[in-house]
């Protein structure tokens, strides 16, 4: 029986990976930092050992984007010298490895959807050390599996679904910016690709794009929930200028899912589906 090891465990792709594991013939082995402390990298690869999977799947990064603006160092260390550990091992010890990265690798210049071809130019700290994590894990081990994905959000951990969700009860009015096109990704639709992928007799090592189907805004996906949920709130669009933050985010970020769906026969949902899906759970657990 094969051993998989994940990492970043209580996150959201994580805890979404747990969900599905239940109905596998893995030993799966689920870590979070108390597990397995990335930031040692000292240790790291001598623990990595002692569990001994036959699988990695990297979920664990520092996505604080604001945040990594000031803990540049942290982000670093997390983003790109644990991945370069984690590649390393793997390839040496005929481990398969799947990492998992972000749109935000690109400047957000672009005009049509993003393949993995498309040129990379970072304009955050996150994204800047998300890159550095993916060549390291290139060059460590070349038959890794990257995979890059976009604004994602799921029934457990924070994020933008649960915070809209929250604040269109809370209040009689919402602004969201309305100048940033991407889509997003219910992370239970990512960990069923990642599934997907090892399941597949025929493992094919590179870059690979994941999100939801649609082009929207953030504001956009907002009124969905909005609708969806059936909220009595007045959203409104507002420029990104209008609501600076420490972390630039990227104008258009719409990721091309060609590859993924062809190599691995990976199905992408809509995003309105599956955010439907992802609101029907939250309410079922109150």
């Amino acid at each position: 029986m094969k051993k998989i090891l994940v990492t970043g465990a209580n996150g959201q792709l994580g805890s979404e990976l747990r969900v599905l594991s239940y109905d596998t013939a893995f030993e799966w082995v689920f870590t979070d930092y108390q597990e397995l402390d990335l930031c040692d990298l000292e240790n790291l690869a001598d623990t990595i050992a002692e569990i001994n999977p036959q699988i990695i799947i990297n979920c664990a990064a520092h996505t604080a984007v604001d945040k990594a603006e000031s803990e540049y160092e942290l982000s670093d260390v997390l983003n790109h010298q644990a991945v370069a550990v984690m590649a390393q091992w793997s390839s040496e010890n005929n481990c398969k490895l799947i990492h998992v990265s972000t749109d935000y690798v690109f400047d957000g210049n672009s005009a049509v959807p993003l393949t993995e071809d498309a040129l990379t130019a970072p304009i955050n700290v996150y994204g800047v050390t998300k890159l550095a994590g993916e060549k390291a894990c290139m060059q460590n081990n070349p038959n890794a599996i990257i995979i890059r994905t976009s604004w994602v959000y799921s029934s457990f951990g924070n994020n933008f679904v649960k915070t809209m969700s929250r604040l269109m009860q809370e209040r009689d009015s919402l602004n969201v910016v309305n100048d940033q096109i991407g889509s997003p990704t219910y992370a239970a639709d990512l960990a069923q690709a990642i599934l997907t992928i090892i399941n597949h007799s025929n493992w094919q090592a590179g870059i690979y794009n994941f999100s939801n189907e649609g082009e929207i805004s953030w504001y956009q996906f907002a009124l969905a929930i909005q609708e969806i949920g059936g909220f009595d709130c007045t959203v409104s669009g507002i420029p990104s200028s209008a609501y600076p933050t420490p972390a630039k985010r990227p104008a258009y970020s719409l990721l091309d899912k060609t590859k993924i769906k062809t190599t691995f026969g990976v199905a992408v949902p809509g995003y309105k589906e599956s955010l439907r899906k992802c609101m029907e759970l939250l309410k079922v657990r109150g």
